[in-house]
């Protein structure tokens, strides 16, 4: 085809041969699981594949392009993880947009799996096949990964894509009729390019979120909005660890008076690099990574950072 469909994926150089000598020999497999860090291209590539499978040179190349990232093909179906809220399935763009306070991560639950056997239960339009997308494919529950289990060993005319941090995050059994296409960290100046090629080159002038990225321009993108709305009081006040006992925790009130769980969860590994680059001290690394498990349990926030920031007082004070 004379369309080079992945020319906005940048640094996979690995995953654009693996993907493009399958379309071109003929050998599209049923699944693929895309493994690798968040923010790295995995979804970007989900969709130049798509484009790739779905091209047709008796069609305008720029309409498919634009349904495609729009996600309103006939024969393209996007999952992700939602939150359960007032009888609504949200993704985090819906909840954030609704400013539904969210106290649990988002997971792929075992109604959408039930969606893709109905979607795939009819034939393609438009299309040589249909193509079900699963963003973090890890969110699902066993329930609904054995609920895929079904549509994988018999997917009929169709391509199904996972993406996820890596194959042991999803049911082995899942992960054994999906082809691999790894993902990596890019470089310095892959993420620059990035960076400015999609308008987000103030982020160069951060030098904690780059760190905290580490290499996925994705992952700074989605950091620096997370920075921009915690206040600059609350921030100044966490990156310092609290003097007294009372100043921690009327910290602890704060936070989790100001920030939903997720965005708490950033704050914690946005401290870790922080107080890293400021003390190089172990210990207040582990009771960070502490404070991240609690949180990840559902244990009651303020309860949470009352503990760790009383321990970072402790610390502080030798």
């Amino acid at each position: 085809m004379s369309v080079d469909t992945f020319a906005p994926l940048i640094g996979q150089k690995q995953a654009v041969e693996l993907l493009t000598q399958a379309v071109r020999q003929n050998r599209v497999a049923p699944a693929y699981m895309f493994v690798g860090p968040d923010g790295v291209g995995r979804s970007l590539a989900a969709r130049c594949f798509i484009e790739l499978l779905f091209f047709d040179p008796q069609r305008d190349f720029n309409t498919l392009h634009n349904r495609v990232r729009q996600g309103n093909h006939p024969s393209l179906l996007w999952v992700e993880p939602t939150y359960q809220y007032q009888g609504q399935r949200l993704t985090a763009a819906e909840a954030a947009e609704k400013g539904v306070k969210r106290k649990a991560p988002p997971v792929i639950r075992l109604e959408q799996i039930r969606g893709i056997t109905e979607f795939l239960g009819r034939p393609p339009l438009e299309a040589p096949r249909n193509v079900v997308v699963l963003e973090q494919a890890e969110t699902m529950a066993e329930g609904a990964a054995n609920a895929l289990l079904k549509t994988l060993e018999e997917p009929g005319q169709a391509t199904l894509i996972l993406i996820a941090p890596t194959p042991e995050a999803v049911l082995p059994t899942l992960v054994s009729r999906c082809q691999r296409i790894p993902f990596y960290r890019l470089d310095v100046a892959a993420v620059a390019q990035v960076l400015t090629q999609t308008g987000n080159q103030e982020i160069l002038q951060h030098p904690a979120v780059l760190n905290l990225a580490a290499g996925s321009p994705g992952s700074a993108i989605a950091s620096y909005q997370q920075l921009q709305t915690i206040s600059p009081e609350l921030l100044q006040q966490v990156t310092k660890a609290p003097t007294t006992y009372r100043s921690a925790l009327e910290l602890a009130k704060k936070i989790d008076k100001d920030l939903d769980t997720e965005a708490q969860l950033w704050l914690v590994d946005y401290l870790q690099q922080s107080y890293w680059q400021q003390t190089h001290q172990s210990s207040i690394i582990n009771e960070l990574e502490k404070a991240r498990k609690y949180l990840l349990t559902y244990a009651q926030p303020r309860l949470v950072w009352e503990c760790t920031l009383m321990a970072l007082c402790k610390i502080s004070r030798g």
